[in-house]
């Protein structure tokens, strides 16, 4: 194994969550996506490279601006040594430790030595992703890898490209490997005014996801605005600044909708 000569871009720790698969989780956030969704939460993750950012501090009502790097590249037994610090806690509410991004799939040969050095260290696994990659180094991931939190945004190919930059046909067709292969799934679908919360897209997502027998989990996630100050720090266009957040309690009849069909759906996590 040379996992003491991979290196990955990783941008964020996140200790203690719990609404990124069970239990109490920590998430590691790799930076560098092929998609470049109109409503990312993560814009500062798009970008495989570090990036500089202005951050501001306020003391006694006085603002300081600082520059700060985004970005750092880690080894294996770097990334490990910082989930491990948290090994009780995945223990004792069965919990362990989600890969998000950016998409982690994107460095997938340190996402493939870190997936097996957490099951070599009986630590639970889950990968947060677009399904966007190469079947065959998605189906080396999915070897190792507990739980997918896996995006569904758009099923019609032009809208999809519109507004991630990217085709979806890779990232239908890794979802049905899924499912062929009976992996454990939750179906993350972004709900974004005007875009995928369409009567249009929510009809297609629900007859594809009712040719995936297998899949029955599925996440509803309101678009919220609260990274808006994330484009301004990293001086990237945000083209959903003046988009409303969605309540969580907007989405209990689309919640209702996915139930009346089999699904158990939660809202916002």
């Amino acid at each position: 194994m040379n996992s003491g000569i991979l290196k990955a871009m990783i941008f964020s720790f996140k200790r203690y969550t719990v609404h990124d698969g069970p239990g109490i989780r920590q998430t590691v956030f790799f930076k560098g996506c092929p998609l470049s969704c109109w409503w990312c939460h993560n814009p500062e993750s798009q970008d495989v490279k570090t990036e500089a950012a202005i951050r501001e501090n306020v003391l006694d009502g006085l603002s300081f601006r600082q520059e700060e790097t985004i970005g750092k590249v880690m080894s294996v037994q770097q990334v490990m040594h910082e989930i491990e610090k948290d090994s009780i806690f995945y223990d004792e509410s069965g919990g362990g430790v989600t890969f998000s991004g950016g998409e982690p799939l994107m460095q997938h040969k340190f996402l493939i030595e870190l997936l097996g050095g957490c099951k070599d260290s009986g630590i639970h696994s889950a990968v947060d992703t677009s399904g966007f990659a190469n079947t065959t180094i998605f189906k080396q991931v999915a070897e190792k890898t507990d739980l997918f939190l896996y995006d569904l945004k758009l099923i019609d190919g032009t809208e999809h490209k519109k507004y991630t930059g990217v085709p979806n046909k890779l990232i239908l067709q890794n979802l049905k490997y899924l499912n062929q292969a009976q992996k454990n799934v939750i179906i993350r679908f972004p709900v974004i005014p005007h875009i995928t919360d369409t009567a249009e897209n929510i009809i297609l997502i629900k007859g594809f996801l009712l040719s995936l027998e297998n899949i029955r989990k599925i996440s509803l996630l309101p678009y919220h605005n609260i990274a808006n100050y994330k484009y301004e720090k990293i001086k990237m266009s945000n083209k959903m600044k003046a988009v409303k957040a969605i309540p969580k309690q907007d989405l209990t009849a689309l919640k209702k909708e996915f139930e009346d069909i089999g699904f158990k759906v939660s809202i916002g996590n």
